[in-house]
């Protein structure tokens, strides 16, 4: 199944669509999520709470979407954080340098390239405006950031543009009143913004997003000192170091050199078993180490898990030791002290990112768990069962004859416990197969013998089978299908 096959499935079955769609001047970049997204994405990010979060005890917050413009000096935001674009000189149109050399040309080149390079292979290439085939002007830089003024006096503030920032503010409190010690892993969920030039392809490039971003704050003198990284040495992952990926465990990845060292991949391993519990199939997988060109610039070493989908390779989550640039800056502009105590050593901490892109990774959930089952004529969304948007459809058979109220009975009996569908309408055999396109793994029928018995007919999604089951162990069967691993 392909991205065109998602997109029409997202839109009619409630997982997401365009934000202000009724309106002409409705601007790209903006998607809502409808029920059925909404109750995928809460799913994925309590298994992100319970498989990353809780399992090294780090916290979590929520800071504010608005920033100071000194946050910003600080992180280098002002300065750096700018896209390549170029302008026609006729019809004024502007366009991503990269991106439209990339679909004109068919030559790669990276957005952080010299301006220079950028005019030289357009003026090579003969590269034109593809709206009125006129001439560009040089191409410049383009920040990213979102200003909105704030008071009546119209302030200078930000909207964020990683939800990262902060945890970096707030590290000196959270540290102190938190008791903490490192390494530290604090954690955020929230929406980030970026004025994007060219977003496209629904939640894949978007201009406001979520994000669930860690970091970890460490002793960089004790990288190779975890006790931990035995949980995960085994744990195998696909690192590309140059052109070849190779698949490896952690600890070969670590002795090879492929990572620097136990404390990157460590992180890396449980992000992986992470990945591997959405359903995502990881063989389409592979942690890119990237290269000085590429990186960020507050980063010293680079990591980009990426998979494989119908229209290519998608980065889901930067993994970037950050040293302790992010520290320092805020440090040194706010003159406030960020050094802390480990054991009897007074240090900067350093810090290693998981700034995972949720958007990005429902989507990748999605493509690789739709498939189309021909011979039963039908399109069937294979999630795992404790991220279904609907555990189970509660269906009558027909809505006479007492079996309508009974149906009624048994869903009000489960509907606060499990995201249950009551469904009455329609053909027995399209109301199955609407559960199975979004994805509810289980769907019970009550029937007359129901009444005569008190048994329900429970139907499998994958598998199409069905049994025959006592509604006094409904309760128990739910629980144990659909719970967390």
């Amino acid at each position: 199944m392909n991205y065109d096959n998602l997109m029409q499935l997202a839109l009619e079955r409630g997982f997401y669509f365009p934000s202000c769609e009724i309106y002409s001047d409705a601007q790209a970049g903006f998607w809502e999520y409808g029920p059925a997204g909404v109750s995928l994405k809460n799913k994925f990010l309590e298994l992100w709470r319970r498989q990353l979060v809780r399992r090294d005890q780090m916290l979590e917050i929520d800071g504010s979407q608005i920033m100071s413009k000194s946050v910003f000096e600080a992180s280098g935001h002002l300065t750096s954080f700018a896209d390549p674009i170029i302008k026609c000189k006729n019809c004024k149109s502007t366009f991503r340098a990269d991106k439209l050399i990339a679909e004109t040309t068919q030559d790669e080149i990276l957005e952080s390239a010299d301006l220079a390079d950028f005019d030289k292979i357009i003026t090579e290439k003969n590269v034109k405006c593809p709206r009125c085939k006129g001439d560009f002007d040089n191409c410049r830089k383009f920040n990213l950031m979102f200003k909105v003024g704030i008071g009546p006096e119209g302030e200078e503030a930000y909207l964020r543009p990683e939800t990262c920032q902060s945890i970096f503010v707030d590290f000196p409190r959270l540290f102190k009143t938190m008791r903490g010690k490192l390494p530290l892993g604090i954690a955020q969920i929230g929406k980030s913004f970026r004025n994007e030039i060219a977003p496209r392809q629904s939640l894949l490039r978007l201009r406001e997003f979520y994000q669930a971003e860690i970091e970890v704050f460490c002793n960089p003198n004790k990288l190779n000192d975890l006790e931990k990284f035995s949980e995960i040495e085994d744990t195998k992952i696909t690192v590309q170091v140059g052109q070849e990926p190779k698949l490896m465990t952690c600890k070969e990845a670590v002795d090879s050199g492929s990572i620097p060292n136990k404390f990157v991949a460590y992180y890396l391993g449980i992000l992986i078993e992470f990945y591997e519990k959405t359903g995502i199939d990881l063989t389409k997988s592979r942690f890119r180490k990237l290269d000085e060109k590429e990186k960020a610039f507050y980063a010293e070493v680079a990591f980009d898990f990426e998979v494989e989908t119908s229209i290519g390779w998608l980065e889901l989550v930067a993994c970037n030791y950050r040293s302790d640039y992010d520290l320092k800056s805020h440090s040194k502009k706010s003159k406030e002290k960020f050094e802390v105590m480990d054991n009897d050593e007074k240090i900067l901490p350093h810090v290693f990112e998981i700034s995972m892109g949720i958007d990005r990774s429902l989507y990748s959930i999605l493509e690789h768990s739709l498939r189309e089952d021909k011979k039963n004529e039908r399109i069937v969304l294979s999630l795992k069962p404790y991220l279904a948007p609907i555990h189970v459809g509660v269906l009558s058979l027909v809505k006479k004859d007492g079996l309508k109220e009974k149906t009624d009975e048994i869903f009000n009996e489960i509907k606060t416990k499990y995201d249950a569908f009551l469904d009455h309408s329609g053909a027995i055999g399209r109301r199955y197969r609407r559960l199975d396109e979004v994805g509810a793994p289980l769907a019970i029928t009550v029937d007359h013998q129901t009444l005569e018995d008190n048994t329900v007919t429970m139907r499998d999604r994958d598998s199409m089978d069905q049994e025959r089951i006592k509604l006094t162990e409904l309760d128990s069967i739910l629980l144990n299908k659909t719970a967390f691993p």
